[in-house]
């Protein structure tokens, strides 16, 4: 062998080790940053871990909102329409939050079923339009041919 040749073959070699040692270095470093996604359908069949972060999404079950009346907590269920979990959340929610739409949780699995969450994102549609837009398509479409949008 040619010893250019062998040269990049040591240098190649040398860079595939390299990287893969720094790729799983990272991915070490990072383990416990990581937060699993479950569906409630898997809470209830038991494949979800006790005692580590994780998420959960669904939608918010109409009429399973409770508010405590003297804190802030508040006790939901969230389905994926297979499963329902129970969520427990002791901060506000946000402003989008709301029965029927959708919701992401992330939080710790009690012992008992129900998700202790730290934080709650409420997601929304994209077909977000700001009110004066909508109020002037209104407008219009109601003068066009009494269409209401």
């Amino acid at each position: 062998m040619h010893p250019a040749r062998k040269q990049r073959l040591i240098l190649v070699i040398f860079l595939v080790v390299f990287s893969s040692a720094a790729v799983g270095f990272i991915t070490y470093a990072m383990r416990n940053n990581m937060d699993y996604f479950y569906a409630p359908s898997a809470f209830a069949a038991g494949e979800v871990p006790f005692d580590k972060r994780i998420r959960a999404g669904g939608c918010v079950l109409p009429g399973s909102v409770k508010r405590a009346p003297d804190s802030l907590d508040v006790r939901f269920a969230i389905t994926d329409g297979k499963a329902e979990l129970q969520v427990l959340f002791d901060k506000i929610l946000p402003d989008l939050f709301a029965e029927g739409e959708a919701a992401v949780v992330t939080g710790r699995l009690l012992q008992d079923g129900t998700l202790r969450a730290d934080q709650v994102l409420a997601k929304h549609d994209e077909n977000y339009t700001p009110p004066e837009v909508a109020e002037s398509m209104h407008d219009k479409a109601s003068c066009a041919g009494g269409a209401k949008i």
